[in-house]
């Protein structure tokens, strides 16, 4: 097994989410963002400032995507929200699926402006979710009887999808037509994960096609090449690390998401910053976020 490197970051927000997820970064405003999805939040944090403000939801919000300087997607349990970034108000876009108990997880923006999104039971039943592909306000199912959807990012040339169900532990990759962000095959494995620690969860790919992944209960962020060869891993003070994402001015910083859900009291004493957000501390050659396009 690849070794582990000490973790050399810092934490980037003390607050613990019980459940941090989603996060993303706009350069256009300097500002990374993030979910606590169970305690219905969206953070905001201004990297230069260190502002840090948090806005109330009034659902269970997932994965964000920046529109233009004005709007904002949100996805979420009740479906696909507009977010106004001066006033706050919603509206909501698109409906997902008709499951009252689902919520949505997991999700990227494609190259092309498509939205790949996954979605969940709230209490992570057996094949209760899907992955759906949102191309402006038209919704297709792409893949049934997913317990946990995961792992879901883009090769820099928009040709590949990579994603998972954390419950089955594969990564898998499928290609793509790169201008639409729909599959033109059927998903292959790339790495069996199911015999090693942890479970794999959100990622993202850099500008070299590298997949950054965080990985949930084993406490660290595994890179894989393109092939699913696992090249590098990298220790967090937590140990369910649950998403990362390229901030700073040329993305060349990796902040990564944790959380606190499902410790007991005695798991919380032995992981104190369980839930904080973090930055690795290491330079990556990231890729911004595209823009969600309507």
């Amino acid at each position: 097994m690849t070794d582990l490197v000490p973790f050399s970051g810092h934490t980037l927000c003390n607050s613990k989410s019980e459940l941090g997820e989603g996060p993303t970064f706009d350069p256009g405003t300097g500002t990374a963002w993030w979910f606590n999805i169970t305690g219905q939040q969206l953070h905001e944090l201004h990297l230069d400032s260190g502002r840090k403000t948090s806005h109330s939801l009034p659902f269970l919000g997932s994965v964000l995507a920046v529109i233009d300087p004005l709007r904002q997607l949100i996805a979420s349990d009740q479906g696909l929200f507009i977010r106004d970034t001066k006033d706050f108000k919603l509206s909501h876009f698109a409906r997902l699926e008709d499951k009252p108990g689902n919520r949505s997880n997991d999700g990227r923006v494609h190259p092309c402006g498509a939205l790949w999104i996954g979605t969940m039971g709230r209490k992570a039943e057996k094949h209760a979710g899907a992955i759906y592909h949102v191309a402006r306000n038209r919704v297709t199912k792409l893949y049934s009887n997913i317990t946990i959807p995961n792992g879901i990012c883009f090769s820099p040339d928009g040709a590949a999808a990579y994603f998972t169900d954390t419950d089955v532990n594969h990564l898998m990759r499928v290609e793509l037509d790169p201008l639409t962000a729909l599959p033109t095959g059927d998903p292959v494995l790339l790495s069996d994960e199911s015999a090693n620690p942890g479970g794999i969860d959100g990622a993202v790919c850099d500008a070299d096609g590298l997949i950054w992944n965080a990985r949930w209960g084993a406490g660290a962020v595994e890179v894989y090449k393109p092939d699913g060869q696992k090249v590098a891993r990298y220790a967090l003070p937590a140990s369910q690390p649950s998403c990362p994402a390229f901030v700073g001015a040329k993305a060349e910083r990796l902040l990564v998401t944790s959380a606190r859900q499902g410790l007991n009291d005695a798991e919380h004493a032995a992981d104190p910053h369980a839930g904080k957000t973090f930055e690795l501390g290491i330079e990556v050659k990231g890729r911004f976020e595209p823009a969600f396009r309507l």
